[in-house]
C-alpha cells in the first residue's frame, strides 16, 4: 500500500506531448481557415449587396438592447447586461449576415449551369440525390432527389429544353415508381418555375408520402435507371463553397 501511494506517475512520453502539439497546430490552421472564409464571403457579399452593413449594424444593435434589457429589467444592475447584450448582438449580426451571404449566393448563381445541383446538395435530411439523370450538350440538365414526398425531378437551363428532358425522365420513373408521387420542377423565374433561392424550401413543403422503409426500397429500384450522367459544370460551385464553409464557420461560432 505504502509503495502505491509512494511511486511516481511515469513521465508523459515524447510520442503524447507530439500529438498534442500537432492537436493544437491543427485546431489553429482549422480557426485561421474559418476566419479566412468569413473574410472571403464577407468580401463577395459586400460586393452584391450593398445593404449589408446598414443591416448588419441594425442585427446587432437590436439584438444588444434585447440581450441587455432582458438581464436589467429582473436585476436592475446595468452592468450585468452587458456582456449578453454583446454576444446577442453578434449572434444576431452572423444569423443576418448568413442569410444575406446565402441569398447573394444564389441570386449569383441564378441561371448557371449546374447552380440547381449545388443547391440541392445543400438540403438538410435524408434525401438521395443523383445529379443529371438527363441532359443535353447545351448543358441543360435534370437531377433526381428521393424523399418522403416522392421523387422529386428537377430541370435547369432553357424551359423548352428542360421540358421534354423532364417528360422523358417522368416517364422512366414511372416504370419503377409504382404509386410513389413524383415531382417535376424546372427552376428558373418564369411562370410556374421555381427560383433558385426558393427551390430547397419549396421542395421541403412538398407532403410527406413515403415511409422512410419505401424510400430505401423506391431508391433500390430506381438504381436500376442510373446510365450515363451529363458533365455537370463548375460554373457557381466555388462560390457556393465558399458560403458553405462560411454557414458552418458561423454556426460554430453562434
Amino acid at each position: 500500500m505504502a509503495q502505491a501511494f509512494g511511486s511516481k506517475k511515469a513521465p508523459k512520453s515524447k510520442a503524447s506531448r507530439a500529438d498534442k502539439k500537432a492537436t493544437r497546430a491543427l485546431k489553429r490552421q482549422r480557426r485561421r481557415e474559418t476566419f479566412s472564409s468569413i473574410g472571403q464571403a464577407f468580401s463577395m457579399t459586400r460586393k452584391n449587396d450593398s445593404r449589408l452593413i446598414p443591416y448588419l449594424v441594425l442585427a446587432f444593435i437590436a439584438g444588444a438592447l434585447l440581450g441587455f434589457f432582458v438581464l436589467f429589467i429582473p436585476t436592475g444592475t446595468w452592468w450585468l447586461g452587458i456582456v449578453p447584450a454583446v454576444a446577442v448582438g453578434l449572434l444576431a449580426a452572423m444569423f443576418v449576415f448568413s442569410r444575406r451571404a446565402q441569398s447573394s449566393a444564389y441570386s449569383q448563381a441564378e441561371g448557371q449551369p449546374g447552380a440547381a445541383s449545388y443547391v440541392l446538395g445543400q438540403m438538410r435530411g435524408d434525401w438521395h440525390k443523383t445529379d443529371a439523370v438527363a441532359g443535353t450538350t447545351q448543358l441543360d440538365a435534370v437531377h433526381r432527389i428521393l424523399g418522403r414526398p416522392g421523387v422529386i425531378l428537377v430541370g435547369e437551363g432553357a424551359p423548352h429544353r428542360v421540358k421534354p428532358l423532364l417528360a422523358q425522365e417522368k416517364k422512366r420513373v414511372s416504370r419503377l415508381a409504382g404509386d410513389a408521387p413524383i415531382y417535376d420542377i424546372v427552376v428558373g423565374k418564369g411562370e410556374g418555375e421555381v427560383p433558385l433561392g426558393k427551390l430547397n424550401v419549396y421542395i421541403m413543403k412538398l407532403p410527406r408520402n413515403l415511409s422512410k422503409e419505401q424510400v430505401v426500397a423506391l431508391d433500390r429500384r430506381l438504381a436500376a435507371l442510373s446510365t450515363a450522367r451529363a458533365p455537370l459544370p463548375q460554373g457557381p460551385m466555388p462560390a457556393g463553397a465558399k458560403m458553405r464553409n462560411m454557414q458552418r464557420a458561423a454556426r460554430r461560432r453562434g
